[in-house]
């Protein structure tokens, strides 16, 4: 059933609106053949689809962009190369990328941004899935303020910044190694901690689990944790609880 089925049933006094409004938010998606993409996300949950860009077939990704940027008038790319940028540019000469975050998008013009989100890193290694999560925040309207390379091994880093870091409405916390940056900021703030474990680290780190376990096993109060190095993930639940905090 079509959008126009729905209303006309509506009208009709066939269906009651609670009835087309759960019919709406399941309408429709795109079938590109090779692809079911979901064009009513943004009425359901208040963002549009996301495309995962890595592993995608050159073409795929292409119809995929012209798509959702049809549609929405923007789009948000995840985990992309840069030869899928050049590919993607010639087709849609207003997406941008960064080579730090492999982030590829189109934005809309003057966009009003509310909140505010700390994203923080432990060093610097950290930054790429850092700056995954802060601009995809950022893309989804909200201010980020960035604290990296303040780990505790210069733990009076963390101590100078740490009525910036708290004066946001949630923190994002990116840490490798032994993740322990998380576990201090648990002890400093108000605020809840979005924790991001990365595939920083030697030997017995492996590839992120060390830091995963060690943010799962945290004493402090207030942390809730996300996949390794999932940068995106965690913006997505950081803009979730600063979309309720601003209204």
């Amino acid at each position: 059933m079509d959008t126009r089925e729905i209303l006309e049933q509506l009208q009709n006094g066939d269906i009651s609106i609670d009835e087309a409004e759960r019919s709406l938010k399941r309408q429709p998606y795109e079938d590109l053949g090779f692809a079911h993409l979901d064009m009513h996300r943004k009425v359901r949950t208040g963002y549009a689809e996301v495309v995962f860009c890595q592993g995608k077939p050159d073409d795929y990704l292409i119809e995929i962009y012209k798509k959702i940027y049809e549609t929405e008038g923007e789009v948000l790319g995840t985990r992309a190369s840069q030869h899928q940028y050049e590919l993607l540019r010639e087709a849609i000469p207003q997406v941008t990328y960064d080579p730090v975050s492999r982030i590829m998008k189109i934005e809309k013009a003057n966009m009003i941004r509310k909140g505010n989100i700390s994203v923080c890193t432990a060093g610097t290694a950290d930054i790429p899935v850092a700056e995954e999560a802060a601009q995809t925040a950022e893309f989804f309207g909200c201010n980020v303020k960035r604290f990296y390379d303040i780990g505790v091994c210069g733990v009076h880093r963390v101590l100078r910044n740490i009525e910036d870091i708290n004066d946001a409405n949630c923190i994002i916390a990116v840490a490798g190694m032994e993740g322990a940056l998380v576990s201090v900021l648990g002890g400093l703030v108000d605020k809840p901690i979005i924790a991001v474990p990365t595939s920083v680290g030697y030997g017995v780190s492996e590839g992120g689990k060390a830091a995963l376990h060690a943010m799962l096993s945290s004493c402090a109060n207030g942390i809730s944790v996300v996949n390794i190095d999932n940068g995106y993930g965690a913006a997505y639940v950081a803009t979730e609880i600063n979309r309720l905090v601003e209204g």
